[in-house]
């Protein structure tokens, strides 16, 4: 039972357990099949706004994790994140984002709270 993060476009390992992509949108050019996906809960990932803010205005990363932390108490994300637990509960689960920067990604606050 762990957590793990990768970028989606790496290719996937033995060990990735459930794959879910937490990303709104899907990563430009990797193809469905490539990317082996077995969840995708779009509405687990931060608004619009939000990311925005974030990556737009240079808004601190403990800014963001709090905002987006926020946003995941709502009814329909907190029934997400519930249903992402249930897998942690069952085995590996990987969280697959595009995001570069992935320790300081929404995908690393999700796994710190699935982890914990």
């Amino acid at each position: 039972m762990s957590v793990r993060v990768r970028r989606v476009y790496e290719a996937p390992e033995p060990d990735d357990g459930v794959r879910v992509l937490v990303d709104r949108l899907w990563p430009r050019g990797l193809a469905k099949d490539t990317a082996q996906v077995d969840e995708w809960p779009k509405a687990l990932t931060p608004s619009t706004e939000l990311r925005r803010w974030y990556h737009g205005d240079g808004g601190s990363y403990e800014e963001f994790r709090e905002r987006y932390e926020a946003e995941l108490a709502a009814p329909e994300a907190a029934e997400l994140l519930d249903r992402v637990r249930e897998l942690v509960g069952r085995g590996t689960v990987t969280l697959l984002t595009a995001s570069k920067d992935t320790e300081h990604s929404h995908a690393a606050v999700l796994a710190r709270l699935l982890s914990g």
